[in-house]
């Protein structure tokens, strides 16, 4: 990373830091060594919040790992204490106008005080509480999709879809090898990966993803690229998913044949693709090129929802995607709908189903709260 890149990231992480500090400590009733103790945790979490960034590049493993480890946590711990002393400000602010209007001031000396030991402990509990929901084995969302005219034969068709997972410094191994065996107890169809698998090199995480070899389903596993496969070396991943038998489908399809019906798979390469290689653009449209006419079902594998636009425009009957997280932990979830059209769930525009999963695993600071990680059983039913 560019030495002023990180500077920059220093710089408002203390910014942060301090408004923290400023807010809370001079209501804490901790004296002076409680007052000393506490900005010197602060400073330590300002300094350790880049290490996930530098890890790789400054120590060997498993330090690195480790590293990482320590940053992300420290990352989920400050974001919730930033939040919440952030809604103590506004409900110390409204006191204050509220008095004002009245004209009489409100007891909220009480409410200070309170509040600023209130606000480090509940962070604490909350970041254990999401430690524990991201990293337990995901639960398994069964979701029915309603399809005008499905043939009798695609009647309860069983798509498993994982996303997200994220295959890094804190996901090793044994989380994806869990997660393999929950997906192929549902004894699926077909199974759907749909993009952001990995945060690393084939070379330093190539033995955490074989587990994905074992994935089973009779008409198979099929993946697309999300935009952290592209920093990650996309053709390399390509290479390597394919090599463990995952079909890997890039602005491509496959027809499959089941009971004597035929369902279409598509999918696209990440919506971002192209500012990485500009031959990769995605593209719905190519994705159903050379579709037989007597094809029932249409599903499509876009990583971000905001292919479903050109989906639906393109003819698909359903689009299944991640990328959000769900938002991974409150209150990020109520901005993803800044950038994406679906946060979660099951949604409609116009023809097309679109199918947003809050993702398997999860990225960044190893917490999940408000947005839990999923497994998805999608079936296909008649409308």
């Amino acid at each position: 990373m560019p030495l002023k890149m990180l500077l920059r990231i220093v710089g408002l992480s203390a910014l942060l830091h301090a408004y923290i500090g400023f807010r809370l400590l001079p209501d804490l009733p901790v004296g002076p060594v409680g007052v000393a103790a506490a900005i010197a945790a602060l400073a330590l979490s300002c300094l350790v919040m880049p290490a996930p960034l530098l890890a790789r590049s400054v120590a060997p493993k498993p330090w690195s790992d480790l590293l990482a480890w320590i940053g992300y946590l420290a990352m989920g711990l400050f974001s919730s204490l930033f939040v919440l002393t952030l809604l103590r400000d506004i409900l110390l602010l409204g006191a204050v106008v509220v008095g004002f209007l009245a004209r009489d001031a409100l007891p909220i000396d009480g409410f200070r005080e309170a509040s600023a030991i209130a606000v480090p402990g509940l962070a604490l509990v909350l970041t254990l509480m999401g430690v524990f929901n991201a990293r337990r084995l995901a639960r398994v969302v069964r979701v029915d999709i309603p399809i005008v005219g499905l043939p009798a034969a695609l009647s309860g068709f069983v798509i498993v879809q994982i996303s997200d997972i994220h295959v890094g410094s804190t996901i090793k191994r044994g989380y994806l090898n869990a997660i393999v065996g929950a997906v192929n107890a549902l004894k699926p169809d077909l199974v759907a990966v749909t993009g952001d698998l990995v945060d690393g090199s084939v070379e330093r995480l190539g033995p955490h993803v074989a587990p994905l070899a074992s994935l089973s389903a009779r008409h198979g596993v099929y993946f697309v690229t999300g935009n952290h496969e592209y920093y990650s070396g996309a053709d390399a991943w390509v290479a390597e998913l394919r090599r463990l038998g995952l079909n890997v489908l890039l602005n491509q399809n496959a027809v499959l044949e089941h009971d004597g019906v035929r369902l279409l798979v598509g999918g696209v390469t990440d919506y971002s693709a192209h500012h990485f290689d500009p031959a990769q653009r995605s593209d719905p449209h190519a994705a159903l090129s050379g579709a037989p006419a007597d094809v029932a079902v249409r599903v499509l594998l876009a990583h971000q929802p905001r292919s479903a636009p050109a989906a639906e425009e393109a003819g698909f009957d359903v689009q299944l995607s991640g990328h959000t997280h769900g938002g991974q932990f409150l209150p990020w979830n109520f901005f993803v709908r800044f950038q994406q059209p679906f946060t979660a769930g099951l949604n409609r525009l116009k023809k097309l189903w679109v199918y947003t999963s809050r993702g398997t695993g999860y990225w960044g600071p190893p917490v999940r709260f408000g947005a839990p990680s999923e497994i998805t059983r999608l079936r296909l039913v008649a409308a």
